[in-house]
């Protein structure tokens, strides 16, 4: 069986994902800093059949980032590494006049400096694996200037270019940033609670995540559009 690890995968996207994985035959080691969600959600996908490890912790800690990337190498090694977790900073989000560099280093130490952690600490699993692949979620605020998304938008588009980089350095792998688009999410809800608006549920982008993995085509960065994620932009897309 291909395993897979999954960071921030307790609910939203992370989990979403990884259900999809469990139903098409994945293993999983999966990621959460809250313990009772995640063993929550780690008992319903072994109900698919797959063995799945609960690993509850902080990306930030690199004793938690070695523990998950063990776990994997116990499941018999690594085919996917999803980097999923993310912080904003601060709750909700502020004008770049009002963010706190605290807020920033925050986000870019979760976002950018833990994902490159545990790309480095699990290197030797996915070079070892016939179809090694790092897949780093992206968002739109990297790419668009929207008022008070600053702080996230640039630890999101440094995400990308570490992921870009990681793509040339790592010919056999294949890396992609993915722009899943817009969800119904907490971390949403946490960032702009005033905004009530409908937005499509994480399930919705999956399907992007579960073609790149077919198609397998060359690294760099792809993003989600259409109902439920029926197409994918990007270069070989």
């Amino acid at each position: 069986m291909p395993v897979a690890l999954i960071t921030g995968a307790s609910k939203g996207l992370g989990r979403a994902l990884a259900a999809a994985l469990a139903q098409q035959g994945w293993d999983l080691v999966l990621d959460a800093r809250t313990t009772a969600a995640l063993e929550e959600t780690a008992k319903e996908l072994a109900g698919f059949g797959a063995r799945v490890v609960a690993v509850p912790g902080d990306v930030t800690d690199a004793g938690h980032r070695a523990e998950l990337v063990t776990a994997a190498g116990e499941l018999g090694g690594l085919d996917l590494l999803v980097s999923n977790a993310s912080a904003l900073g601060v709750e909700p989000l502020v004008r770049l006049d009002a963010l706190p560099p605290d807020g920033l280093r925050q986000a870019l130490e979760t976002n950018v400096v833990a994902a490159l952690g545990l790309v480095q600490g699990a290197l030797p699993l996915l070079r070892a694996a016939a179809a090694g692949t790092v897949v780093v979620v992206s968002s739109d605020a990297a790419a668009e200037p929207y008022e008070s998304w600053g702080g996230y938008g640039a630890s999101k588009a440094a995400l990308d270019q570490l992921a870009a980089v990681l793509g040339v350095e790592e010919p056999g792998l294949r890396v992609w940033a993915v722009d899943p688009g817009d969800m119904q999410t907490g971390l949403y809800a946490a960032a702009v609670p005033e905004d009530d608006a409908p937005r499509p549920l994480p399930e919705s982008a999956v399907p992007v995540f579960l073609r790149l993995l077919e198609r397998r085509p060359p690294s760099g960065r792809y993003t989600a559009s259409g109902p439920a994620g029926s197409e994918l932009h990007g270069e070989g897309a």
